[in-house]
């Protein structure tokens, strides 16, 4: 059997896959490692080790990410081809949805806009809002910077004890397809009485809003129905939920797909 290889190599966390000559993905997986070089030596070994994948069966190494820089054209005998990653943003995310046409949206660090079709793979801007966001903003108000352990708290939080609504403000239905639910000013409506719990809520509620808000503004101006979102973020409770909401208030389909969080490498391994 032959493999085709993808890597992703970020800042903290580098995700690997592969597809065999048959076109079957095998499971992807993420290994944790600040250096980069490290962090693409460590998963390629335990990837192929742990799915019994030998050298001689790989024909090709494709690598994307901010990483991605400091891998040798060559390594261990075999060709290593570099990926954009917008490109493979964007070819992962049709890939997962099983659309062909979409604005993909991949929630890392910040965040990555790509409008994705057959013919394109286009950049279209992001934001510097995203999980490096969350995790910054919880640590200094809760001393909290797991992702996953801010959603979680999260849930039991209060949002109205943190955000302005529209219904705090009046209460006439000044926009039909808006609640009263609908933030008009994150953290506007800060209370001395929240809670830890209302404050991870506020922080969560603030970062998906905000990726949410740029994905709506972006698919308007690409008349795109669908958006499909990536990255690990994209895997939380909480994402889905706030998600779920912008697509009914805006007439948009947010899609999370299964393994949502490997979008990117899969669209590396796939090109």
């Amino acid at each position: 059997m032959k493999y085709v290889i993808g890597i992703d190599i970020g800042g903290s966390m580098t995700k690997i896959c592969a597809f065999d000559e048959n076109g079957r993905l095998v499971a992807p997986m993420s290994v944790r490692a600040n250096d980069p070089l490290a962090s693409f030596y460590g998963a390629f070994g335990k990837f192929t080790q742990e799915n019994g994948i030998s050298l001689s069966e790989i024909t090709c190494l494709r690598a994307t990410g901010v990483g991605s820089s400091f891998v040798e054209k060559t390594t261990y005998g075999l060709p290593v081809e570099c990926i954009s990653e917008f490109e493979a943003v964007g070819r992962g995310g049709l890939y997962l949805s099983g659309l062909s046409d979409a604005l993909v949206v991949s929630m890392g660090t910040g965040t990555a806009m790509v409008r994705a079709n057959k013919n394109e793979y286009r950049y279209l801007g992001g934001t510097g809002v995203g999980g490096g966001t969350l995790s910054g903003l919880a640590k200094e108000i809760l001393n909290m910077d797991n992702v996953s352990h801010v959603c979680a708290l999260a849930r039991e939080g209060d949002l109205a004890n943190i955000d302005l609504r529209i219904s705090d403000i009046t209460k006439k239905n000044i926009i039909p397809t808006l609640s009263g639910e609908t933030t008009a000013a994150n953290f506007g409506k800060l209370s001395d009485l929240a809670t830890p719990a209302d404050r991870a809520r506020g922080i969560v509620n603030l970062v998906f809003e905000t990726i949410g808000m740029m994905a709506v503004f972006a698919a308007r101006g690409e008349d795109v129905q669908n958006i499909v979102l990536t990255g690990r973020m994209a895997e939380e409770e909480a994402a889905r939920e706030i998600f779920h909401k912008l697509s009914g208030m805006f007439g948009l389909n947010f899609l999370i797909p299964e393994n949502a969080r490997y979008g990117t490498v899969i669209g590396a391994a796939m090109k």
